[in-house]
């Protein structure tokens, strides 16, 4: 009996071994998947963040896309009327060309200059209808619309203030077409 008592005791023994050694090798296994949990979870963070900077990324890109198309559409006239400036400068050239005395005695350089008022009020509303209109150069110097090609002394303007106006200027919506050239009083 006593070789059996002991051949139980080792059998107990033994199987308290590997009791502790199935308890040491599932907490290695459990510390193990927690580590393994841990580690996909920070790179699921940090997936989900890439995605989240990518996304907000593409929505940014999107917008500013948009944004440039409206603009396109809505300033798609901007080079024409640039391109029909000049035809309107030089109708107005020749209305301020033409003098009241000289159109008196004359009928047909009445109907002339009757046809240019007509074609540059024409121009006008056309340019009104579009957005366009011009640049006021009545009182103070501005530098974002006006241009100032000379500097002239005079007693009756302020200083820093428009005393002529050599060519007119023009705005589509709120960008500048063209400044307006003027002079401005020195004292």
């Amino acid at each position: 009996m006593n070789e059996k008592t002991e051949i139980n005791q080792e059998e107990s023994s033994q199987v308290e071994n590997v009791e502790i050694c199935c308890e040491a090798e599932q907490a290695c296994i459990e510390e193990a998947t927690l580590n393994e949990i841990s580690s996909l979870q920070e790179k699921l963070k940090e997936s989900e963040d890439k995605f989240l900077r990518a996304y907000a990324e593409f929505e940014n890109s999107r917008k500013r896309m948009e944004k440039d198309k409206y603009a396109a559409v809505d300033y798609a006239n901007e080079s024409f009327a640039k391109d029909l400036l000049p035809a309107l400068d030089s109708l107005e050239l020749a209305i301020n060309s033409i003098k009241d005395e000289d159109v008196e005695g004359s009928e047909v350089l009445k109907k002339l200059k009757e046809g240019i008022e007509i074609t540059i009020n024409q121009f006008n509303r056309a340019f009104s209808k579009h957005g366009i209109e011009n640049i006021s150069t009545g009182g103070e110097f501005d530098p974002h619309s006006h241009e100032a090609v000379m500097q002239v002394a005079s007693d009756v303007h302020e200083e820093g203030s428009i005393v002529s106006v050599f060519q007119k200027g023009y705005r589509y919506k709120d960008r500048l077409l063209r400044p307006a050239m003027v002079s401005i009083c020195k004292k």
